[in-house]
């Protein structure tokens, strides 16, 4: 009997999105013999130093965790040569790899990417492709190069974008999908058979890191794509908005799918469970969930219950 062959593995990632592929890889025949992070970072109104999603994890199965500041440091190189990795997997690590890191495992490194190459490379592909109404998205499992995210394609696995589905929702099905993806190309790494295919010149789109200022929508814009924004601006920055003297961040919402004549960026309706505002082009978004400043996230109705809302009311970015 024939033993199937195993690698030896340096895992590159930090948040949450990493964290399934990390324990798939744990439960794979083969050995995660160190994971690199991102440093720990303070988190909450405390500041409160937090470990990474992934350290955690790792801490729990013993293995080795570093978290250089800087990925070129001889130090660094230094201990990762030592391991005499074979493969080097990452999953949303967040940050660009040198080649001299990549240069070290002999079989190279591998990416596991939340788009369908090439579209949406970068820093925040789920969220975009969310934000620009993509009915489909997916995981690609590529290999690591010196351009951001250009290598060639071992594997792409596919989802729908459900109509109503933030980009959170979306993203951790995706992680789960990138893990049994990456685990199936170790597996062929590991017995000679994966197929690298080069990536279409032609789609080429990219997704930029999100910034605080996008919270700011203009109300005038088209209810579908108010509603896309609200979905993929999450869990940071959310959409903001000023609504009757409240700050107030929109955690989710819908389309009614009717017309309203009134002003855009005005309310249509503020009674029972209908929080409506009209957009710019005679839509209306519903907004179902939101949270006043310093305040817990409630329910449309739990708001406007402890507030008069008149229609024709104005609501403004904030």
């Amino acid at each position: 009997m024939v033993t199937a062959p195993s690698l030896r593995i340096v895992y590159l990632g930090t948040p949450a999105f990493a964290v399934p592929t990390l324990r798939a890889l744990l439960a794979s025949r083969h050995e995660v013999a160190a994971l690199v992070s991102q440093p720990d970072k303070p988190q909450g109104r405390g500041h409160r130093i937090v470990p990474t999603a992934t350290k955690a994890v790792a801490a729990q199965n013993g293995i080795p965790v570093w978290q250089p500041e800087r990925l070129r440091q001889d130090d660094f190189l230094r201990q990762v040569s030592a391991l005499q990795p074979d493969l080097g997997v990452v999953a949303a690590y967040g940050k660009l790899l040198p080649e001299a890191l990549l240069a070290i495992p002999r079989l190279g490194m591998i990416n596991v990417h939340g788009s369908v190459l090439p579209r949406w490379r970068g820093a925040a592909p789920v969220h975009r492709a969310v934000i620009e109404g993509d009915a489909e998205t997916g995981v690609t499992i590529m290999r690591v190069v010196k351009e951001l995210d250009a290598g060639a394609m071992f594997v792409i696995g596919r989802r729908p974008i459900g109509p109503d589905e933030t980009s959170v929702e979306v993203e951790r099905a995706l992680a789960d999908l990138g893990a049994v993806l990456a685990v199936q190309t170790v597996d062929a790494l590991a017995e000679g058979r994966a197929i690298e295919t080069p990536q279409p010149e032609q789609g080429i789109t990219y997704a930029a890191k999100l910034s605080k200022t996008e919270s700011a929508v203009a109300w005038t814009e088209p209810a579908g794509r108010i509603h896309n924004l609200v979905r993929g601006l999450q869990p940071w920055p959310l959409v903001a908005a000023r609504l009757a003297d409240n700050r107030v961040l929109v955690h989710r919402s819908a389309l009614t799918g009717e017309i309203s004549s009134a002003a855009p960026g005005t309310v249509v309706r503020a009674d029972g469970d209908h929080l409506e505002i009209a957009a710019g082009d005679g839509g209306i978004v519903r907004i179902l969930e939101l949270q006043p400043e310093g305040r817990r996230v409630m329910r449309a109705r739990d708001f406007l219950a402890s507030r008069r809302i008149a229609p024709g009311t104005a609501i403004a970015p904030a």
